[in-house]
């Protein structure tokens, strides 16, 4: 074996022995020590806006898994350059790994909320995979020598082995302390204002068309967590501070055993492109934030509540809109049951007309009222707009550019939306012509989206279908063409289709 490939293997082998036991530590650590997971969340907080926004883009929900992903692939070409550069001189690989094991602490430490203790899994990581590199390439190596080949490889696949272990093991047990049981063991109470019911004919059941209500499972994620907070409901806290007369301290219990709202609401991501499914409706169980706000008193210039997450991420949202009558509601429950964990459990904000990034925050654990011009929440030092109003959009569902269709009638179908105005009309047109009016399904409220269809009698070729929408002030969906930063996507939505 050549020394160069015996090097680099040798180098990513310590390389995965590292990551493989600070996995392991961070079960008692915190999961957000991992030097993978830490490193990955400076890399969210840091990489450039437009190189986030391509990669929601490209990979949608399953962005993180994409950044853990390329991060492996990044560190496993650094650590074979370490090994290669080791069978040189070892004090080049020890190196290496020492800037590996201080990139991981320091990426660790500067985390929300971090410790002292979260150094730990990098720091040893690095110790132990130093000893293996070392041990893998004591001695030097005789070209030709198969015996020596057969040990190294066996140490190899040994030590690859345990780092396996290591690292699957610390992802198991990390697995069995979750919240998991502390939420199925939430009973929620039963709403003294229940959500108005679903009216007849508001779902159109087509193919292809989303449902009016969005299943937990399906309902869009996007969030900065490469880890899940896992949050004891039994010590959480919601502080309400700031600039207000009465700052008020809530636990779970407290917050359980207050008058509970139910509502529908439809929360969009400002990420969301024209025609993208970064939105979903679903039935929202919690208490009014408006009450909260006024029993903590805001004082004079408080124009700003920034919510902040169990993870160190905020938002901040008008006071004026939290206080306006809306039903912007601190969450505990979504479709009858606790809070998913991955949608914020034990509570989140939902607030109807703003996009996520100004009020969802999950995982919440402080209120806190100040002003727009003292404070800057996550976003907005990134370059999106302080203040989220969702726009006015529409959607098509059916058909899509991939279906065979047939001359003749064809259901053309979507969604449009423009939470706390509500849609008074939607409009389809074909290669440019004239617009047609299509037919709204019923909705529970304005603060939901709605469905719409429309009965083309389709002609054999290539058509564009194009889609708008009009709110109920009248505003008529722009064909303006703008990407989701800074303040959301516009334009509308096209679809080009064959018929045969």
């Amino acid at each position: 074996m050549r020394n160069g490939v015996r090097g680099a293997l040798a180098g990513v082998v310590a390389a995965a022995v590292a990551l493989g036991l600070a996995e392991f530590v961070a079960v008692f650590t915190g999961a957000r020590s991992a030097p993978l997971v830490a490193v990955g969340g400076v890399v969210v907080d840091h990489v450039p806006e437009p190189l986030k926004q391509f990669a929601i883009d490209v990979f949608g929900t399953h962005d993180k898994t994409a950044l853990l992903v390329g991060t492996v692939v990044l560190l496993a070409a650094f650590a074979a350059l370490i090994g290669w550069l080791a069978v040189r001189n070892i004090w080049f690989g020890v190196a290496g790994i020492a800037i590996f094991g201080l990139v991981g602490v320091a990426a660790a430490v500067t985390r929300p909320d971090a410790g002292a203790g979260a150094a730990v899994p990098s720091l040893l990581g690095a110790a132990v995979a130093g000893l293996v590199l070392w041990r893998l390439l004591a001695g030097p190596a005789e070209p030709g020598d198969s015996a020596d080949r057969r040990r190294f490889l066996t140490n190899v696949a040994v030590v690859a082995g345990v780092a396996a272990v290591s690292g699957l093991g610390g992802r198991w047990l990390a697995t069995r302390r979750t919240v998991t049981e502390a939420r199925r063991a939430v009973r929620l109470p039963v709403p003294a204002s229940p959500a108005p019911a679903v009216p007849s004919g508001s779902d159109l059941s087509l193919t292809q068309l989303a449902p009016y209500v969005t299943s937990n499972r399906d309902f869009y994620r996007i969030d900065t967590a490469l880890v899940l907070p896992q949050v004891d409901p039994a010590s959480w806290t919601l502080r309400i501070h700031g600039r207000v007369r009465n700052p008020v301290t809530l636990t779970f219990d407290q917050l359980l055993a207050r008058p509970m709202v139910e509502r529908y609401v439809t929360l969009a991501c400002v990420s969301n492109e024209v025609g993208g499914d970064l939105i979903g409706n679903a039935r929202w169980l919690g208490v009014p934030l408006k009450e909260l706000l006024e029993e903590a008193q805001p004082l004079e210039g408080a124009d700003q509540v920034v919510g902040r997450s169990a993870d160190g991420w905020t938002c901040g949202t008008p006071t004026a809109v939290l206080l306006d009558g809306r039903d912007a509601l601190l969450a505990v429950g979504m479709n009858g049951e606790p809070l998913p964990i991955q949608h914020g459990f034990p509570a989140r904000m939902v607030v109807p007309g703003l996009y996520g990034y100004v009020s969802a925050c999950k995982w919440i654990t402080e209120l806190e009222l100040t002003s727009f011009a003292d404070f800057d929440a996550y976003w907005v030092p990134r370059g999106w707009s302080a203040q989220g109003p969702i726009k006015t959009e529409s959607r098509i569902d059916t058909p899509r550019s991939r279906n065979n269709l047939s001359a003749g009638p064809v259901t053309v179908a979507g969604v449009a939306w423009a939470q706390h105005r509500g849609i008074r009309k939607v409009e389809v047109r074909v290669d440019g012509g004239p617009w047609q009016e299509a037919t709204l399904a019923r909705s529970v409220s304005i603060d939901t989206w709605v469905q719409w269809s429309w009965r083309w009698e389709a002609t054999s070729g290539k058509h564009r279908l194009q889609v708008r929408a009009t709110d109920a002030t009248g505003y008529v969906q722009t064909e303006e063409e703008r990407p989701p930063a800074p303040d959301g996507a516009t334009g509308w939505h096209s679809v080009d289709v064959e018929v045969g």
